[in-house]
């Protein structure tokens, strides 16, 4: 188990004597029952000047119960949509200056709202937003000119910024869309697509790359992998789209492909599912061969089948991915191809057709005994659109219906835009209720990864601002991507159990540097205070230690 699942973990003191906690008392350590007692002999405010040092425990026995209103650990995402400059830039063309800083904006309102991942998109049609040799060119969504330099590394600026704030970066791909329109002359000459016109096809008024080619699918997994190798970002992560959604009595032209690819098929729809099927499981293999401790995970169209179309499916009476997008994406699930799932429940509670209760149970017993998390695709950009998005609590609503589903595990935001406008307070009313203090990210232990060390806390200090808390993390080890502190306001008589759950979160650092502080504002003076940190590695998975201490503010 690991500690985002647990209750009430008790913590055991590592063996040795008491250490001091300065000039004007000690800690001494002793278990009673079972449970870790501190008596606390003379213990007293240290003076401005002095320092008290923290103590070391042993993570102990966990248990499994979530807590409902503060998890610990919670997926917190906002979409950030780069195409048609539908979030970022603000439109192309703009400075480099301007450009950092509106994606800095974006970064600072997650933080704002509490949230904890970014997804950006960084290839929205065939293009990119990184510094690559592949051949993709630059996107037009930047500069204005498809395949002009922008001037900087847009993703190196977004990952170090994200990584900054404490915030994790997951890319954004969009795999086989090449153009929002269906010219190919309308690409640089050098671009893939131009090369190779073969591989691409015209559909309901734009180009995609043709998912029945393996060498089309190669190509897009290389891109992948470059970008995984290059880049310290947390996640890979797709949206909804595979093959187009239909057009009324259009069919997709991939005749041909189909004729030269099949195979056993007989069945062009269940050969299209297969071309994606296979894409997926080799995304997945190829992200984890290049960097095992990146996440991939997919935002499918919420409906799967439709419960008149299989028993399997949810009970609902809109489009299939299945069958309209040739996304099975409940195999993905099955087969642990994805390492999350985020499905685009953008309907109300109650909505007839694709009621999000429903789908939000279905959705939970999909991934019961996989190793693929869960998390719920929200949407914002609705809020005030009339019917039940009229009302602000609609979003909070949602948010008390998972929590109440043990299997989800968080939800992102579409798009930044409307997260920002908060039309009607809904984010705010969605905050108030859900998000009244930090979480950290979902630890994955399935990633070979394994927990950091400790942080020893070195100094807690009585300021005129609070208590500023200094510690010191390792260098060696698995790689420390946050700190987390939590503080309970205490008698002094004994340490409270360390929590499970976010109720006594206070901040969620970035690990910027070995020797680190925070200044605690919050506290009340004359008051006394237990604090206690961990390390948080890029995989969510925490120091199997804590260190913790004790201050009178």
């Amino acid at each position: 188990m690991y500690l985002d699942e647990l209750d009430t973990p008790h913590v055991r003191p590592e063996p040795g004597p008491p250490q001091s906690c300065g000039r004007r008392g000690f800690l001494t350590a002793a278990l009673a029952g079972g449970a870790l007692s501190l008596p606390l002999v003379g213990v007293a405010a240290p003076a401005s000047a002095a320092a008290v040092r923290g103590r070391v425990y042993t993570v102990g026995k966990r248990d499994t119960a979530l807590n409902k209103k503060y998890p610990r650990a919670e997926f917190r995402g906002m979409w950030v949509a780069s195409v048609l400059n539908v979030d970022w830039p603000s439109k192309p063309g703009l400075p480099v200056a301007a450009q950092k800083a509106e994606l800095r904006a974006l970064l600072d309102l997650a933080v704002k709202r509490r949230l904890n991942t970014v997804l950006l998109q960084v290839r929205p049609s065939a293009d990119r937003m990184w510094v690559s040799t592949l051949g993709e060119p630059w996107s037009k969504y930047l500069s204005g000119t498809q395949g002009k330099d922008p001037g900087y590394d847009p993703l190196a600026h977004a990952v170090a910024e994200a990584h900054r704030r404490a915030l994790s970066l997951h890319a954004w791909i969009n795999p086989y869309r090449v153009s929002m329109g269906t010219s190919l002359n309308s690409l640089v000459s050098t671009h893939p697509a131009r090369k190779n016109p073969s591989w691409t096809f015209a559909h309901g008024g734009k180009r995609y790359y043709n998912p029945g080619i393996p060498a089309v699918r190669n190509y897009i997994i290389s891109v992948i992998k470059d970008l995984v190798k290059r880049y310290d970002v947390d996640g890979i992560h797709f949206d909804d789209y595979f093959y187009p959604y239909p057009v009324s009595g259009v069919d997709i032209p991939d005749g041909e492909t189909y004729k030269k690819y099949k195979g056993s098929y007989t069945s062009v729809a269940d050969w299209r599912r297969n071309n994606v099927n296979v894409f997926v499981r080799d995304v997945h293999k190829a992200i984890h061969a290049a960097k095992p401790r990146v996440v991939f995970g997919i935002s499918p169209f919420g409906i799967w089948r439709n419960r008149s179309s299989s028993t399997l499916g949810s009970a609902t009476k809109g489009l299939e991915a299945y069958t309209s997008l040739y996304a099975d994406s409940r195999a993905w699930v099955k087969n642990n191809w994805v390492d999350y799932m985020l499905p685009q429940l953008y309907w109300n509670q109650g909505f007839t057709v694709a009621d999000y209760n429903v789908l939000v149970d279905w959705w939970a017993k999909q991934v019961a005994g996989t190793k693929v998390k869960l998390m719920i695709g929200e949407a914002t950009y609705r809020v005030g659109a009339g019917g039940a998005w009229n009302d602000k609590n609609e979003l909070r609503d949602h948010l008390t219906k998972t929590r109440s589903v043990p299997a989800v595990r968080g939800q992102a935001f579409y798009n930044a835009t409307s997260v920002r406008a908060n039309p009607l307070n809904a984010m705010g009313a969605l905050a108030a209720a859900h998000y009244t203090r930090p979480a950290l990210p979902l630890p994955l232990p399935n990633l070979r990864s394994t927990r950091p060390k400790t942080p020893a806390i070195t100094s807690a200090v009585r300021t005129a601002s609070g208590v500023k808390l200094s510690w010191k993390s390792s260098a060696s080890g698995e790689r420390i991507r946050f700190i987390a502190i939590w503080r309970w306001e205490s008698t002094g008589s004994k340490m409270p159990n360390i929590q499970a759950t976010g109720k006594n979160l206070r901040k969620v650092a970035a690990r910027t540097a070995t020797a680190q502080s925070w200044t605690d504002t919050g506290v009340v003076r004359g008051k006394r205070y237990w604090y206690m940190i961990q390390a948080i590695s890029q995989t969510g998975m925490d120091s199997a230690k804590a260190s913790a201490i004790f201050v009178k503010a």
